[in-house]
């Protein structure tokens, strides 16, 4: 069902409904919203916040030496 279709049918419901069902309509959209955004928030700050990702958290951790000649040895002499 089209999404103005669905919107119509609640305005059709929201005619009939008493005035306290209505707040608590409103409300409860209200906290679906302020969810939604808070799990997208969530799932951005995870994706690029690098303390939340273990390979950024690994990087330069072998940036001392002798590891960091080896590794430059085995990644760049080729």
């Amino acid at each position: 069902m089209e999404s103005i279709e669905l919107k119509g049918r609640l305005l059709k419901r929201l005619h009939g409904a008493s005035q306290s069902d209505i707040e608590v309509i409103l409300d409860f959209s209200e906290f679906i919203i302020r969810r939604r955004r808070r799990k997208k928030n969530q799932i951005h700050q995870a994706q690029f916040n690098p303390k939340n990702d273990p390979i950024f958290r690994l990087m330069g951790i072998a940036d001392v030496e002798p590891f960091s000649k080896k590794i430059d040895r085995e990644l760049y002499a080729r």
